[in-house]
């Protein structure tokens, strides 16, 4: 795993609570959660359960992220981003990325990722390329929409968000294929 952090350049935000009945922090994802569209056998491309508390006082909206920062990009890989979840939602279920966001609340919108489907894509890092981090992150904002087009990229979503993020609450999971 490389040193380098997604939030090194953005703006100071307070830390609240995420956790996953699908993958502890720090822990290896789940055989489920690795990307069967990308060909890693047993891969199902499900998007993990994840509940949240503690989130900053003004809190009008969540986004939820999946970001690799070590994929062999140069710019990482956005595996899934969710925007527009209401302040009064503090969980999503095992799966709710799927191809219609059926586990999502109303008025919640997948964006495309990097693969440039609108819902979660697993892991798939290259074989013997090491281990990899996926950045599991829900950003508190202060707005009720963020104000993307559902064709936005999770790249303009961040930047969007930048000003309006008051907190964010960080899982990390990791993922490896070996060599062959």
């Amino acid at each position: 795993m490389t040193g380098n952090d997604p939030f090194a350049r953005l703006p100071e935000a307070a830390s609240f609570t995420v956790t996953s009945t699908t993958v502890a922090d720090g822990a290896a994802w789940p055989i489920a959660q690795f990307s069967g569209l990308s060909g890693v056998p047993g891969g199902k491309d499900v998007s993990p359960q994840l509940s949240w508390s503690g989130a900053p006082e003004g809190t009008r909206s969540y986004a939820v992220t999946v970001y690799d920062p070590d994929a062999p990009t140069g710019s990482g890989f956005w595996h899934w981003a969710v925007a527009d979840i209401p302040a009064s939602v503090t969980a999503l279920p095992e799966g709710a990325g799927d191809d219609t966001g059926s586990g999502l609340p109303e008025g919640a919108c997948q964006l495309p990722g990097d693969s440039r489907a609108a819902r979660y894509i697993g892991a798939a890092p290259p074989a013997g390329h090491g281990p990899h981090r996926y950045f599991v992150v829900v950003h508190a904002l202060d707005v009720e929409s963020i104000g993307v087009p559902a064709d936005a990229t999770p790249a303009v979503l961040g930047f969007t968000m930048a000003g309006h993020t008051l907190g964010r609450a960080v899982l990390t999971a990791t993922a490896e294929t070996p060599a062959a």
